[in-house]
Parts: structure tokens; C-alpha cells; sequence
């Protein structure tokens, strides 16, 4: 379906590592060629200064050739957000309250749980809100992040082809117990799935989860 765990995890891949490439490029570069130029133009190698004329070309290319690459990265992140903001239709919809210290995850039916369970290779939508501060929703592994505010509503969404349990997190310092505001998204074939949304029990048995986890390092 897409290379990766979720369908952004690629996208935000090749933009960083383009911009670590070009950065780490330009920083040995620079660093090279200041080395390079103390050593040559060191005052016992040039007692007498000279005055060194310009370089048209040389200056060109000093301003395009960066323009350019910074063009490239702007164009790559701006793909990579449209795409996160394209929310689909017919999805499958969780509201998500953040408070302090805790998510809550109440699907369409009313259901509500304290980890967020979703099934595999479905468009999920998130609707997120907070009841208190400002926190962010943070799944590392999906390389998704958005921030969430009181009194305000905002979405985001993703999907996941890989079965397993990954980790959400609160990214934006939310107060004392920030740190413990920490839960798991689980990941679950689809007809386990919605036995487990339309039964009374808080959480799904996690047979393929268990038997994948080691597979996938999510322990």
C-alpha cells in the first residue's frame, strides 16, 4: 500500500533526511573551506594583504544554488502537509479529548477507552480538542503531530498498514505530570476490530498483536 508504517511515514522520511543531507553537506563544507583559507591566507604566507576582485559567476551560484535547495525543501514539506490536511471522506471518525495528564477515545457508537484502538488499512480521521491547556498529539512512529487547543477543534488523520501497538505521546509541555501523559495507538485486524468496538469490553484480546509484536520492536 505505501512504504512505511503509515502513509506519511515516507513522505516526512525523504524530507529529512534531503534537508540532513544538504545540511551535513554544507557544514563540512564550510568548515573545509574556512580550514582551507585560514592556512593559505595566513598572515606569514601573505605579509602584504591583496585586494581580490570579484566573481560574477562565482556569486551566482553562491545565491542560486542554495535558493534552490531551499526551494526543493519548501516544495517537500508543503506536498507533505497538504497531504495531511486532504482529510478523507467516509473515514472512520474517534473524538480525542487531551486533558491533564490523560487521552480519551470515544468512538461513534460512545465507546470510550484510554488507548486508542483502530483497524489496519483504514482512513481514520481524529477530531481533537482539549478540555483544559494547550497539548499536542504525537505519534512518532506514524510521524503525525498536531497541536491541540482548549476551545477549539481540529483534525487530523492517517493510516496504518501494519498491525501493533505504538506509542502516542503529549508533545507540548502541558504541566506538572507532562511526562505521564503517554498512551499506545493499537493497531488491529479489521474484524477483530469491530468485534471488539460493538462488545462491552474495554480491550480487544491481542492475539496477531502479541504474536507480531516482537516482529515489529513495539514492546
Amino acid at each position: 500500500m505505501f512504504d512505511g508504517v503509515s502513509n506519511f511515514a515516507e513522505g516526512t522520511d525523504i524530507t529529512f533526511l534531503f534537508t540532513l543531507v544538504v545540511s551535513g553537506f554544507f557544514l563540512f563544507l564550510i568548515t573545509f573551506l574556512m580550514i582551507y583559507f585560514v592556512i593559505k591566507y595566513n598572515k606569514k604566507r601573505n605579509p602584504v594583504a591583496k585586494n581580490i576582485a570579484h566573481n560574477t559567476t562565482l556569486e551566482i551560484l553562491w545565491t542560486a544554488i542554495p535558493l534552490i535547495l531551499v526551494l526543493i525543501m519548501f516544495w517537500l514539506g508543503w506536498r507533505n502537509y497538504l497531504d495531511q490536511e486532504a482529510i478523507p471522506e467516509n473515514a472512520y471518525t474517534i473524538d480525542v479529548t487531551a486533558q491533564m495528564w490523560l487521552w480519551n477515545f470515544t468512538y461513534p457508537n460512545g465507546k470510550q477507552t484510554d488507548t486508542l484502538y483502530v483497524p489496519i488499512n483504514t482512513n481514520i480521521v481524529l477530531n481533537l480538542k482539549s478540555i483544559d491547556v494547550n497539548h499536542a498529539f504525537y505519534v512518532p512512529k506514524f510521524r503525525i503531530k498536531k497541536d491541540v487547543y482548549p476551545n477549539q477543534s481540529r483534525k487530523i488523520w492517517f493510516i496504518s498498514d501494519e498491525l501493533g501497538k505504538f506509542d502516542i505521546a503529549c508533545a507540548e509541555y502541558c504541566g506538572l505530570n507532562h511526562s505521564y501523559m503517554y498512551t499506545k495507538v493499537v493497531v488491529l485486524p479489521k474484524d477483530e476490530f469491530n468485534q471488539w468496538v460493538e462488545s462491552e469490553h474495554k480491550h480487544p484480546v491481542l492475539k496477531e498483536i502479541v504474536k507480531n509484536s516482537s516482529n515489529n520492536n513495539i514492546n
